[in-house]
């Protein structure tokens, strides 16, 4: 199976346009994660993945800062599958502290749980905005000539201290009973990605892929008016930069975020994704937010991705499709991230039906 030719060439000006329902060529397709034995299939040689060239920043701090896919590779895949974007990977708040021998190694152990655990991590610094920025600018070098734009990814202030700083269930009690702290620790993120991301407004991005995991398939880790009290004013300052500057924000959580679209609205976000379709109907989220928010993905990793054929994936994109394209504000993806898990034949059948089934007439 290969990849077919597709209408229009990459061009973020599709995807902003998009986001805000103004009209375009075709639906466009977006993907924060194509793992690297996919990448080495459509270009023909190693490059890393999406988000590095080499391991996976999306399953650990501990790459947080690590080297990006080398811009030059970047868009040469978006060139080849028809996607608009290159984002710089900045997923995780680059909390440290000082190994047995002096050297600064990534707070990933989750072993803060006390402010005497907390007093002694390395905070971020300006060393660290500037690691991201020098990819942004790579990137915007790589992408002359052609009309990809350049996003920063990132933002993770609530799941980096679940995920890697304290862990899950002692984070989330401490956010009943040591609430002053977690409040400190969220603030100190809330700096250090408000720096990065005006940063990166005064460096002439395109766009902003604003990514915090705060729900599952349930509903919000903790009780809905604790997390608007805790996240959404420190949300807001990160991404004002942006939004003052008129700059695009989508946002990403996994899980079933209904209890929060309002609130994600009310701060200036335009998109959501990846509608988690364990816990998300995307035909009830088009008629109840499509005209005021741009919704990413649903196409479930599991079926039709991991375990279905070619022809499932066709079928479950036009199904999509014939939904969600009405009115525009869709962004065609997976529901989380093609791994290799995913069969080739699977991904190509996947780009080939966005391109197929995505053209507006």
């Amino acid at each position: 199976m290969q990849l077919e030719p597709y209408v229009g060439e990459p061009d973020v000006a599709r995807l902003i346009s998009q986001l805000r329902a103004e009209p375009v060529d075709r639906v466009p397709h977006l993907e924060a994660l194509v793992d690297d034995q996919h990448v080495e299939k459509i270009l023909g040689r190693y490059a890393g993945n999406t988000l590095a060239v080499g391991g996976d920043p999306a399953k650990g701090a501990e790459g947080a800062t690590g080297r990006p896919m080398v811009g030059a590779d970047y868009v040469e895949f978006n060139e080849a599958i028809g996607q608009d974007l290159l984002m710089v990977e900045c997923f995780w708040t680059p909390f440290r502290r000082q190994g047995s021998e002096g050297e600064l190694e990534a707070t990933a152990d989750r072993s803060v749980k006390t402010r005497s655990d907390w007093n002694g991590v390395v905070l971020p610094g300006e060393a660290d905005v500037e690691d991201r920025l020098r990819y942004v600018r790579e990137y915007q070098e790589a992408a002359k000539g052609t009309r990809q734009g350049i996003a920063l990814a990132g933002g993770c202030i609530f799941q980096t201290l679940y995920e890697f700083t304290v862990g899950m269930t002692d984070f989330m009690m401490m956010c009943y009973e040591q609430r002053d702290l977690v409040e400190e620790m969220l603030d100190v993120s809330a700096d250090y990605y408000g720096r990065l991301f005006a940063a990166g407004v005064d460096e002439g991005m395109d766009a902003l892929f604003f990514a915090d995991d705060y729900a599952w398939k349930q509903g919000l880790f903790i009780p809905p008016q604790l997390f608007k009290e805790i996240w959404f004013p420190r949300a807001e300052r990160i991404i004002t930069p942006a939004v003052n500057r008129g700059i695009p924000v989508f946002f990403h959580s996994d899980g079933k975020i209904d209890e929060t679209i309002e609130w994600l609205l009310d701060i200036g976000i335009e998109g959501i994704t990846p509608m988690d379709p364990y816990a998300i109907d995307y035909r009830d989220y088009k008629k109840r937010f499509g005209d005021r928010i741009c919704l990413f993905g649903n196409i479930d990793v599991e079926f039709p991705l991991v375990h279905g054929t070619p022809e499932d994936v066709d079928r479950d994109v036009k199904e999509h499709a014939e939904v969600l394209m009405p009115g525009g504000r869709w962004v065609a993806g997976s529901s989380h991230s093609i791994t290799n898990f995913v069969p080739h034949e699977n991904f190509i059948a996947l780009i080939n039906a966005y391109h197929r089934y995505g053209v507006y007439q």
